[in-house]
């Protein structure tokens, strides 16, 4: 008997997120330094038992139909590229937001790639896995090994690992799901044409907190404002957070709803991730590190 495989799908974070423009093709061209947060999802792998998936957790009413969640599509796609490989049943517990910007589900498609790569020794560096996560997902290729780099074209052109100093963050969400086709679409980019938005932040490797978020700041989220527009509950979330003692960089991630403020040190965000979660008791707030 095989004893099962676990791992952690960690909450995927766009540090600054900038729209290049949009493709013929109707897909969007971007560029965002990622990182990821340690806080997450958790997945586990039983070799033994049928192929399936089993979702519990907090946000595990949230996640939809088990027969569309991209855990099962990348073990399909993994299946496609490794004929012949082993696989099994896929515990799920579901602990992020659902639709939030976080990446949730394209980390979870990793984690499970993770999985059975582990299972089948395929090593992170194989091609064909790298193929099987990009037919998952535009963002399941930079979650597979969940480390700090930039991420460019529609998601699948990845930069090299970046040294950065970790991150005090407090997430929070307000309890929506908002879909990325729909701030797309409010943004209103027509096919064809370049945008000019948030500048690219300049990142040396190794570089320290001040000069992370010194760099951040020169940057942007370009989905913010079209987020912003259809759920405005977000410009609150971003009030205050930009409001909480320390707070040293407040934005939205991804195409929202969630939001992350960056602090100097662990207190004060601890502190700010207890004040928020206890005047809005029904925002989901977590205090993390980033990196």
């Amino acid at each position: 008997m095989q004893p099962p495989l676990s791992t952690r799908a960690t909450a995927k974070i766009n540090l600054s997120l900038t729209i290049k423009g949009r493709r013929a093709d109707g897909w969007h061209e971007l560029e965002s330094l990622v990182a990821f947060a340690r806080f997450g999802d958790g997945l586990k792998l039983l070799p033994d038992a049928a192929s399936g998936l089993a979702v519990f957790g907090p946000m595990a009413t949230l996640a939809g139909p088990v027969d569309d969640n991209l855990v099962l599509k990348a073990a399909r796609h993994f299946a496609t590229y490794f004929p012949g490989a082993q696989t099994g049943r896929f515990e799920l517990t579901k602990r992020l937001p659902v639709a939030a910007g976080v990446g949730g589900g394209s980390s979870d498609a990793a984690s499970a790639l993770r999985l059975l790569a582990q299972l089948n020794h395929v090593g992170l560096d194989n091609p064909q896995l790298l193929l099987a996560a990009q037919a998952t997902g535009a963002d399941v290729p930079v979650c597979l090994a969940a480390k700090p780099r930039f991420m460019s074209g529609i998601g699948a052109q990845l930069g090299p690992v970046l040294a950065l100093a970790p991150l005090f963050s407090v997430l929070v969400n307000p309890g929506i799901a908002l879909q990325t086709p729909a701030v797309f679409k409010a943004m209103g980019l027509a096919q064809g044409t370049s945008h000019h938005g948030a500048r690219i932040p300049v990142i040396a490797d190794n570089a320290d907190r001040p000069a992370v978020i010194a760099a951040l700041k020169r940057a942007g989220n370009d989905m913010e404002d079209a987020a912003c527009s259809l759920e405005p509950v977000i410009v609150d979330v971003l009030a205050v957070l930009a409001a909480a003692r320390g707070a040293r960089l407040v934005r939205m991630s991804g195409s929202g709803a969630t939001c992350f403020a960056l602090f100097e040190d662990c207190r004060a965000a601890s502190r700010a991730a207890r004040a928020i979660a206890r005047s809005y008791p029904n925002w989901w707030v977590k205090a993390t590190l980033i990196g």
